[in-house]
């Protein structure tokens, strides 16, 4: 049974540099709890290792749809079963409107524990907050992805 999650954070940065920023995948472990490394594979494929509770996960996730400025959707390949979507809406020159929106279905015991207890909610909403401390504090992207992604079909 999958579990839907919603998180936004506004962020003081311009929608470029907030959108930029999340195009650097590699960046993901020094604001994702539990995200020990991500790789670029290529424009459209990322490999993703992480922990949770303990449990040591490796995973394949395509990326859908990618619009610059505007929103970065994924689904996962293998690994747990999981997609969502990150837009961004520019509220001023400086401030940014960044909303995560995710499906999710756990898997395994710890996952389906800490879904049920609203555990995975909150770290969702702990890596926002997290990205918004990251970029803020940095005030500028750490690299960029400006290229378009047209969903499938």
């Amino acid at each position: 049974m999958s579990s839907t999650i919603t998180e936004i954070v506004d962020v003081d940065v311009p929608v470029s540099t907030a959108y930029n920023q999340w195009t650097q995948f590699e960046s993901f472990p020094e604001f994702m709890e539990g995200v020990e490394e991500i790789r670029q594979l290529d424009a459209t494929h990322t490999h993703w290792v992480t922990r949770f509770g303990g449990v040591g996960r490796e995973f394949d996730a395509t990326i859908t749809e990618q619009h610059p400025d505007e929103r970065v959707a994924w689904r996962s390949d293998s690994g747990p079963d999981h997609a969502g979507v990150i837009t961004f809406h520019r509220l001023a020159d400086t401030k940014t409107r960044v909303t995560a929106q995710m499906e999710i279905d756990p898997e395994g015991l710890a996952e389906n524990a800490a879904d049920k207890l609203g555990i995975l909610d909150r770290r969702v909403k702990g890596d926002m907050l997290r990205f918004k401390q990251f970029i803020e504090q940095r005030g500028r992207e750490t690299g960029s992805w400006r290229g378009d992604v047209e969903p499938p079909g």
